[in-house]
């Protein structure tokens, strides 16, 4: 019998909402010929050979093929050494090869490139909006459901003075100060979402939570006691992300932290499917990536922050505390 927690938490409708990252998974391995190669291949494969017959990066072939696990498309065969070879599932061979008698590929094929692309302007059919708050109704809804696992994975209450860099309409803001009732935090976020998330979000005043525009990479930061970083670093290069995290150490008091909450994939990268089909998407839409948490820790410490906790929730997104 399900919890009351598991009775809360969407699980089905966000794998409904979801569901288009694992079409264009599998579309992507298809039209790129990940399965047609490895089934003509004798033994398995890695994904650097696979990305140099396939004439791919490696990093994006790595990221697809580990999806493509996930989704038991693949199977993935870990050596002693920690090379991973990669062959095709019994399923993927029977349905997703072009000489298999019961091939799904040229319907596959056809969704990808008609169908997939219609359905892209469906809301636009429907009902034009705003992209900037489209997005911020989403981070909404997202911290609403999870916000307060993360806020809570670590016990926040000797930081006073929080400062949500990349705050956005404020939403685990709000889940923070109510969490903590004695601390205050700061949203810092470009003028333009600052000015929307007071013209759309912000229905009742709060004297715990205040908004400053500016950039984070170019601007001063608010003094604080602990900084969050809400779904930030996944957007930059482990370059960017040293730089940014630099900046907040330099900004930090003694014993002052840094909280990160982002979706971690697993140190053996056998998953979550969520965590390897967002990484896919920030391949596609920005210079970054989902990491583990070692992958983090390794930051932190570039940036010079020690005493570095990871805690992981059991749902999307994770939380790491460090601190100075």
């Amino acid at each position: 019998m399900a919890t009351a927690d598991e009775e809360l938490y969407p699980r089905k409708i966000l794998e409904y909402m979801e569901g288009f990252l694992v079409s264009k998974t599998l579309f992507s391995a298809c039209e790129l010929g990940v399965f047609e190669l490895l089934n003509a291949s004798p033994q398995p494969m890695s994904a650097a050979q696979i990305a140099q017959t396939l004439s791919t990066s490696e990093d994006g072939t790595e990221r697809l093929l580990s999806a493509c696990v996930g989704l038991e498309l693949l199977t993935a065969h870990t050596h002693t050494d920690g090379a991973v070879l990669y062959s095709n599932t019994e399923m993927s061979r029977v349905f997703l090869t072009k000489s298999s008698p019961k091939s799904l590929y040229h319907s596959i094929e056809y969704s990808s490139r008609t169908i997939y692309l219609c359905w892209h302007y469906l809301t636009d059919a429907v009902r034009s909006d705003e992209e900037m708050v489209k997005f911020m109704q989403l981070m909404n809804s997202i911290w609403n459901i999870c916000g307060r696992d993360v806020i809570t994975a670590f016990d926040l209450s000797p930081f006073r003075r929080v400062c949500d860099l990349g705050g956005c309409s404020g939403a685990l803001a709000k889940q923070c100060v109510s969490a903590y009732p004695e601390s205050t935090v700061t949203i810092f976020d470009l003028p333009k979402v600052v000015r929307t998330s007071r013209q759309h979000f912000v229905t009742e005043q709060d004297e715990r939570i205040s908004f400053c525009e500016g950039d984070f990479f170019k601007d001063a930061l608010p003094p604080a006691d602990l900084y969050i970083l809400a779904r930030i670093l996944h957007d930059w290069t482990d370059q960017r992300s040293v730089e940014l995290l630099v900046k907040i150490y330099q900004s930090c008091r003694a014993g002052g932290g840094v909280l990160l909450v982002e979706a971690l994939l697993h140190e053996d990268e056998s998953g979550p499917l969520t965590a390897q089909l967002y990484s896919l998407n920030m391949l596609v839409q920005t210079e970054g990536r989902e990491r583990k948490g070692s992958d983090y820790t390794r930051l932190l410490s570039a940036a010079g922050f020690t005493r570095i906790q990871i805690h992981t929730t059991g749902k999307i997104y994770d939380a790491i505390l460090a601190c100075k």
